[in-house]
């Protein structure tokens, strides 16, 4: 079976289920690395419920049920690894309501090219609106002049720019 009907199909047989449980699946793949496979599930807490973070538990029930569902209706072919996990405090932002959700949070952002001279920014995620990412970043000094603090600027990337949007950790 292909890899996106393969995530697919991950992706209905977990749907009510998680529902159900107050979980939302937040990134499914099925990826080859060296000769193993791995189908990777990433779920988070929905919205509306009482514990804000996943844990073993809720990893250990998604699992079990996703590998009975998985050994009745036998669609891999091959072997391969079922890992379930949360996205971890470092996650990768994939969808418009992941940008949503994670608004006034501090992000790192890698673009596929040069945005207005960098590749790669970090600063607080105000918005994805209309296809428009928008930062609030601390401009770079400048070389030989004073270091005056410099409030956030903010930046709008174009999306179609974005390699990939990344929480980043704040301690």
């Amino acid at each position: 079976m292909a890899k996106v009907k393969i995530t697919e199909l991950a992706e209905t047989i977990l749907s009510e289920f998680l529902s159900q449980n107050k979980l939302e699946l937040y990134n499914v793949e099925f990826v080859k690395e060296g000769k193993d496979r791995f189908l990777r599930v990433y779920i988070d807490k929905a919205q509306d419920a009482e514990d804000e973070y996943v844990d073993t538990d809720d990893c250990e029930l998604v699992s079990r049920y996703l590998s009975e569902k998985l050994d009745e209706e036998d669609p891999i072919e091959d072997n391969y690894y079922l890992e379930v996990s949360s996205p971890g405090l470092d996650r990768t932002l994939f969808r418009e309501k992941d940008y949503k959700r994670f608004r006034g949070n501090e992000v790192e952002v890698s673009l596929y090219i040069a945005y207005e001279g960098r590749k790669k920014y970090e600063g607080v995620l105000i918005d994805l609106d209309n296809g428009i990412l928008s930062l609030a970043v601390t401009p770079d000094p400048v070389k030989g002049k004073t270091k005056e603090k410099k409030g956030p600027e903010r930046i709008d990337i174009p999306f179609e720019k974005v390699a990939k949007t990344k929480l980043k950790v704040v301690f």
